[in-house]
């Protein structure tokens, strides 16, 4: 029997809800492009509940302990002698969600010495050091696709707030004021700006569809060429790389995974190369940018606004410098854990559970690294150090 050791973000500070905003979610079945949702042989939630909290648990527990398995949960997994790091030793399977990551580092994994499965419940794996993983036999998987259109519906709409100057705006309401020029004074319309993406995968290329009604022109770049039909349906321009890419651009968003080529992209030298008064949005990763370069841009004006809700590390500390910086629009890691993508990637979360118990071969499209080496999605998406 195994033990699954669960890493979830706390609560609601108010307890664990009793009633919610909504009676059901809309009944999805499959993804654009045509892959299916995911298909578990059950569920023992009610889609529409808050299950990525510790209390939620995922769902998971009754499926899991009716079949003799250990489920702990926790929320504690940085610091010494944390509940995660202590339960760890002996884990055979690990799960973890990318808005409250449970760090894997090599040490971590060197010490989990029972360590076969690391599933991120979510979609993202960068929080599992894949180098390790491959070296130790770890196979890593994770919900592919689950909350990807959550996540581009996330970019759109900071991407409308940063520009259009919502949040200051709404401050002025809150605050009892009715002053429009400060309201207006950094507002301005969307359409006709360039917008581009940095990767054109799933997210990056959801953001474009949608954003294509506002009658943008829109660019990308990619490891991996998006076929003309795609080009000419959205009117694309494809960029050889991002250098290429962002001195076109009024608006950029990142939806690229985070690795060794991604790794600080955006320093003081890719945003001396923006236009000046760009908007960056990123959702991906925080480390696909230079802290401190990002407040540098917006200080001085380079850039005029900076949103997202990925923060290195996570939960960010209360000191860090993205809190107060100028003209952000940033959350907590939230745009992929709406109500409606956690069913998603709980469900997931438990067919890919279903599949290793039973020694059958887990979807392709979840895989990162298997076999001792990076292999489905990951083959496609990841890099790994030579």
């Amino acid at each position: 029997m195994a033990k699954v050791l669960c890493v979830l973000y706390d609560d609601p500070t108010d307890g664990y809800p009793t009633s919610y905003a909504r009676d059901d979610l809309p009944v999805i079945d499959h993804y654009p492009g045509g892959q299916t949702t995911p298909t578990p042989e059950a569920v023992d939630f009610t889609p529409g509940h808050l299950l990525g909290s510790v209390s939620g648990e995922l769902g998971l527990r009754a499926y899991l302990e009716s079949a003799g398995h250990t489920l702990v949960v926790t929320s504690d997994k940085d610091g010494e002698g944390s509940v995660f790091d202590r339960e760890l030793v002996d884990a055979d399977i690990v799960i973890s969600q990318p808005f409250w990551p449970a760090y894997l580092t090599p040490e971590r994994i060197a010490a989990a010495k029972n360590l076969k499965l690391a599933v991120t419940a979510g979609i993202g794996s960068d929080h599992v050091d894949l180098d390790a993983a491959i070296s130790h036999g770890v196979t890593v998987a994770e919900v592919t696709y689950c909350n990807s259109i959550s996540v581009a519906e996330h970019v759109v709409m900071m991407t409308l707030s940063l520009v259009r100057n919502y949040l200051p705006s709404h401050q002025v309401v809150l605050d009892g004021g009715w002053n429009i020029a400060d309201c207006v004074a950094r507002s301005y319309d969307l359409e006709g700006m360039h917008v581009g993406t940095v990767a054109a995968g799933r997210i990056g290329l959801a953001v474009l569809r949608r954003l294509a009604p506002f009658d943008v022109k829109l660019h990308y770049t990619d490891r991996y060429r998006l076929s003309e039909d795609v080009e000419r349906e959205l009117g694309l321009t494809w960029h050889e790389s991002a250098e290429d890419m962002v001195p076109h651009c009024d608006v950029v968003t990142i939806n690229a995974p985070l690795h060794p080529e991604t790794e600080g992209l955006f320093g003081d030298k890719l945003l001396a190369q923006t236009k000046r008064g760009a908007y960056l949005i990123n959702t991906a990763r925080a480390k696909i940018v230079d802290r401190d370069a990002v407040g540098r841009a917006l200080r001085s004006g380079q850039l005029a606004g900076y949103a997202g809700d990925v923060w290195f590390p996570q939960p960010a500390p209360a000191d860090h410098p993205w809190r107060t910086m100028p003209h952000h629009g940033m959350t907590p890691h939230i745009s992929g854990s709406s109500l409606s993508a956690q069913a998603r990637y709980a469900a997931g979360t438990r067919e890919i559970l279903e599949a290793f118990f039973a020694g059958r071969p887990i979807r392709d499209e979840y895989l990162i690294v298997d076999g001792g080496a990076l292999a489905g999605t990951g083959a496609h998406s990841y890099s790994v150090n030579k």
